[in-house]
């Protein structure tokens, strides 16, 4: 089985198969892959392959995730040929709120659970997998000749106070600013990491996209735009800034020298099916971890030198 858009990194990062279709369904016949199929399976191995597995497997939310998890249902699905995996996009609010109401097997998140429920204690409820960490950077359309932006100023546009190119040693165009949704994971992201509790005022009102893939296009082709992405949708239409000198690498995820970054979860019940249970195992596997973590742009959790906490709080792991 193959997924009908595969992701940004191994479909040479062409937009055209990204997320911009929304629903991404990784399906062979009509009918099937629909949250709710009951599925009829039994343990795999530690792989995640068996002959036996089977049944239907829906995951929900982050955009940012959404190439990891594509790729990995690719493999996972031929591995498992009674196995079909739906992938939909939405942003982490949507994969948090549809696993808390037991609507999908799995809600995809770049934040905890806890930050976007209205009961954090809902989260009891749910199992959290860690299955990569991402890495986020500002990202412009490349007319603006800047290469590096100070974490000032970037607050400044993020927050409507700079406008215009020419106020940090640009050219003189007005900024295009380029949100994603309020339920969006790598919105919060960003925002926890660069805006750091400033408030802009309420007369600004950037236009917000509810994919990644969405904001990759529009930047790419919106001249003086700037945004944000995961390092997963980079790709040569358009530049991505460092910040403070800083380059948005892996190696600087790892130390927590670059701060723009969280963990990809994979949230499922407590007690998820065994096809479920197979697929998340699968995801955290080496075969996963080794070669398509990297491969499309995340840091394998075993790579991370720190640790943070649903609070943003850092810790160096010994």
């Amino acid at each position: 089985m193959r997924p009908i858009a595969s992701s940004p990194q191994r479909a040479t990062r062409k937009l055209a198969k990204s997320v911009l279709g929304g629903v991404l369904a990784l399906s062979l016949t009509a009918g099937f892959g629909l949250a709710g199929c009951s599925p009829s399976n039994s343990s795999g191995s530690s792989n995640g392959s068996s002959d036996s597995l089977s049944g239907s497997i829906t995951a929900v939310g982050s955009t940012a995730l959404q190439p990891l998890v594509e790729a990995s249902a690719e493999q996972f699905m031929t591995e498992n040929p009674n196995v079909q995996i739906t992938i939909q996009g939405g942003g982490s609010g949507q994969g948090i709120t549809q696993i808390a109401q037991g609507s999908v097997q799995i809600g995809n998140s770049d934040v905890f659970a806890e930050t976007k429920l209205a009961n954090p204690s809902d989260a009891e409820n749910l199992t959290d997998n860690r299955v990569a960490v991402v890495g986020m950077a500002p990202v412009v359309n490349k007319d603006v000749p800047l290469d590096n932006i100070s974490m000032d100023d970037l607050r400044g546009i993020f927050t409507g106070q700079i406008t215009n190119w020419s106020q940090i040693g640009g050219p003189d165009e007005d900024i295009v600013v380029i949100n994603r949704a309020s339920g969006s994971g790598t919105r919060s992201t960003f925002e926890d990491a660069v805006l750091a509790g400033a408030q802009a005022p309420a007369d600004f009102n950037p236009q917000e996209q509810d994919s990644s893939g969405t904001v990759a296009r529009m930047v790419a082709e919106t001249p003086g735009s700037i945004s944000y992405l995961a390092f997963s949708y980079f790709n040569d239409n358009f530049k991505v800034l460092n910040v403070d000198g800083v380059e948005p690498t892996a190696d600087n995820v790892t130390t927590n020298e670059w701060k723009i970054w969280s963990y990809e979860h994979m949230y499922t019940s407590n007690s998820p099916d065994d096809t479920t249970q197979a697929f998340i195992n699968y995801m955290t596997s080496n075969e996963v971890q080794s070669s398509l973590v990297a491969d499309n742009g995340y840091v394998p959790i075993s790579s991370m030198k720190v640790e943070r906490d649903a609070a943003g709080n850092v810790t160096q792991l010994s």
